[in-house]
């Protein structure tokens, strides 16, 4: 089920440029500290509290025949804001004290100091963004004050500032408003949803299509949309409907923060907006208002063949986009263009020759775009465009990131063979889908150093390319007690860490095998005769027990696991590495069976 979100922004460039001019929040001086209205006795009697330590409201002598808490708050509420006594004087002790050292008044001496100017950024005042148009200024823009004064886009500037004496008019930026929407697009692809598109100069198009789930539904991602906008300033409305049609109608004329209709309901939500929701261009407008057409419920309603010729063909593909009878897709923001480059043959090619060379060229322009941009390449796909229509693809990687032709090259070559030009091949198509920053390199040496390290990554790649991803690679340890798990696969260029200091087979088998027949004095001694694999050995010679513990946090019956290993040289010169499960003593770590789990060299 397709789910499309429309963000809508309707005062996008008033608040943005008041949120750009927006001051810092100066400093409020505070006021002088008042006494309490009634005087306080200078012998209260016997106090909680030492003579001169001050009034607070626990004290023995309030509450003994004197003002009641409740009645002494209800004093305070009735003074001015200016004579509430502070909290230091009802005895908050974290509270400040004031500085013994004061300034003398001006009338005997001292400088006063003039009050802090406070600057407001007035909201009250009506606000139009203008724009020329051939000859004339028309709003653009009109804030919510000059909305309710009768100022709208699309009237003449001069007529706003004859209706409107205290009018703030000043210039649109619609490229401003622009790039905004494009940042928030940006960081709706990586922090909402990967398909953002903006729609028009005012709201997003979000496909919400199996994401809304990791932000705990629809509902609570659209209240975090809209307090993320808040926090930035910004008003907005967003509907959440099954096409882009519909979802851009609900957010602008819906009436609501958040319009979230149910799945297949759209039709009907729909029904009371007005025509203009379709998005319908002026001349549709003014016939849809000429024949009495004002509700999208009336166009629902009409058939296609009357409506096309009284609205135009253009409105009718609106509302089937709108309704979902047509599909409407969605260009969605790119945060990074990858490298391309194309070329288009004057004629079809088939021959191998020829595709080497225009597979050349290829890679040396895409050298020069990457040079430019500083990046290397760690995957290259090659497309071939066929004369029948069909594309023939092959790729490339590198294990490291490269800016080499001549190794880029030789790459394509070796793949060279999984192309089927068919009739011919008219268009070739060479990109970049996963690059990383790759700057200048030190490219020789007036001195040459025998302790230079040579670069095997052009190697790596072409036993890749020969053999396949999964035959090239480097075995690294793992933090593990397990020999099964002390081994992990990485890349062939990753290093790997430090090796235990214990001795370990060359071969580890995937799977321990059980052997049979087994001769061995317990509890700490080798092996004397075993059989594996149908074929019996006697032991000459063995080293151990190293004792192992199973990994008790994975699973519950490692937790009592106990391994005991061996490495025993048979008569006929092979060593091996043997382990006992159980230590012989407790019966819960181990039925006391044999495996081999290993050959040294």
């Amino acid at each position: 089920m397709i789910r499309v979100a429309s963000l809508y922004l309707p005062q996008l460039a008033i608040e943005r440029l008041r949120r750009s001019e927006r001051p810092a929040r100066p400093l409020e001086p505070r006021a002088p500290a008042a006494p309490l209205p009634s005087p306080v006795d200078d012998n209260p009697g016997a106090c909680s509290v030492p003579r001169g330590g001050g009034w607070r409201p626990g004290a023995r002598w309030a509450r003994d025949g004197g003002l009641t808490k409740a009645q002494i708050i209800g004093q305070m509420a009735q003074l001015p804001a200016h004579q509430r006594p502070p909290m230091r004087m009802l005895g908050r002790r974290s509270e400040p004290v004031e500085h013994p050292f004061k300034a003398m008044p001006p009338d005997e001496g001292g400088r006063g100091t003039a009050p802090m100017p406070v600057i407001a950024f007035r909201h009250d005042r009506p606000m139009v963004l203008i724009e020329r148009v051939g000859q004339r200024d028309l709003i653009r823009s009109a804030c919510p004050v000059a909305l309710s004064l009768g100022l709208t886009p699309g009237m003449v500037a001069a007529h706003a500032r004859a209706l409107v004496a205290d009018l703030d008019v000043r210039d649109a930026d619609p490229a401003g408003d622009q790039a905004w929407l494009d940042r928030l697009a940006l960081h709706g692809v990586m922090h909402w949803t990967p398909t953002v598109s903006v729609s028009g100069g005012d709201g997003l198009w979000l496909d919400l299509t199996g994401t809304t789930h990791l932000f705990g539904g629809e509902e609570r991602f659209c209240r975090r949309l809209l307090r993320f906008l808040q926090r930035l300033g910004f008003t907005a409305r967003i509907a959440i409907a099954g096409t882009p049609g519909a979802a851009h109608a609900l957010a602008r004329y819906g009436g609501r923060d958040i319009f979230l209709p149910d799945s297949g309901t759209e039709a009907t939500a729909l029904g009371e907006l007005p025509v203009a929701a379709l998005r319908l261009e002026a001349a549709a407008l003014t016939a849809a208002a000429r024949f009495g057409l004002e509700r999208v419920a009336d166009l629902i309603r009409l058939p296609r063949g009357p409506m096309a010729k009284r609205l135009g063909l253009a409105a009718v593909t609106r509302l089937d986009q709108t309704l979902g009878h047509v599909a409407e897709p969605i260009a969605p923001v790119v945060p990074f263009e990858a490298p391309e480059v194309s070329l288009r043959l004057l004629e079809p090619i088939g021959t191998p020759e020829s595709i080497t060379q225009v597979i050349g060229d290829l890679v040396d322009d895409l050298i020069a775009v990457l040079r430019e941009r500083g990046l290397g390449v760690r995957t290259a796909l090659l497309v071939a465009d066929r004369v029948d229509g069909e594309a023939q693809r092959i790729g490339i990687g590198a294990s490291r990131a490269t800016r080499d032709a001549k190794h880029l090259k030789r790459m394509f070559a070796l793949k060279l063979d999984r192309i089927e030009p068919g009739l011919g091949i008219e268009a070739m198509h060479l990109l970049v889908p996963h690059s990383e920053p790759l700057g200048a390199s030190m490219a020789g040496s007036l001195v040459m150093s025998d302790g230079a390290a040579t670069d095997l990554a052009p190697a790596i790649d072409q036993l890749v390319g020969r053999a396949g991803e999964a035959a090239v690679f480097r075995v690294a340890p793992n933090e593990s007690d397990v020999p099964e798990r002390a081994i992990c696969r990485v890349g062939p260029l990753d290093e790997p860490g430090c090796w235990p200091k214990w001795k370990r087979p060359v071969r580890v088998l995937r799977r321990p095998e059980h052997l049979t027949h087994v001769v061995a004095l317990l509890p700490d001694h080798p092996p004397r005769r075993f059989t594996w694999r149908g074929q019996p050995y006697r032991v000459t010679a063995g080293d151990g027990p190293e004792r192992i513990h199973g990994e008790w946090w994975r699973t519950d019956t490692e937790l009592w696991a106990v391994r005991d290993y061996f490495r025993v040289e048979v008569e006929s010169g092979e060593r091996f590495w043997l382990f006992r499960r159980g230590d012989g003593v407790e019966p819960e770590t181990g039925d006391l069976s044999w495996y081999i789990h290993g050959m040294f060299g």
